[in-house]
Formats: structure tokens, C-alpha cells, sequence
């Protein structure tokens, strides 16, 4: 899988990216990350900061955050 999305279960903005990556039928993969911000290392390790979403596109070199952002990519680069 060349998309992965780090997200929190519950996470709002977490939602409205999944939305987005559904809505415009994109295979991606779900990486669930603990609730703890100090426990994400993980999403440190691949975006240098812990919050999430976190967007890793491994086909284009491409990791993101922010959840607007994220959805204007989806929209303009992968749908």
C-alpha cells in the first residue's frame, strides 16, 4: 500500500480525511495510532511532529498533516 493515513480513533479531523480518501476511492491503509501524544512515535518517526492526520503517500514522496491540507491533496492529487 502506497497510502497510509496515521489516525486516532474518534479524531475528528481524522473522520474528515478518511471521508475524503472514500469519497474519491482511494486505497489507502489505516495506521492507528495511541491516544497518548507522548506514545506516537511512530508518526514522529514519518512526519516529525506527533499530531494527527498524518497523509504518507510513499508513490510520490509525499507526508502531510493538517486536515484541510490533506483533503485538498486527496482532491487534486489522488482522486
Amino acid at each position: 500500500m502506497s497510502v497510509i493515513l496515521y489516525a486516532l480513533d474518534g479524531c475528528p479531523y481524522c473522520e474528515k480525511v478518511h471521508d475524503s480518501l472514500d469519497d474519491h476511492g482511494v486505497e489507502y491503509e489505516t495506521e492507528w495510532v495511541e491516544a497518548l501524544h507522548s506514545e506516537r512515535d511512530e508518526v514522529k518517526r514519518v512526519s516529525g511532529q506527533r499530531g494527527v492526520p498524518v497523509l504518507v503517500d510513499e508513490g510520490r514522496g509525499v507526508t502531510m498533516a493538517e486536515s484541510d491540507k490533506i483533503v485538498e491533496y486527496v482532491e487534486t492529487s489522488l482522486a
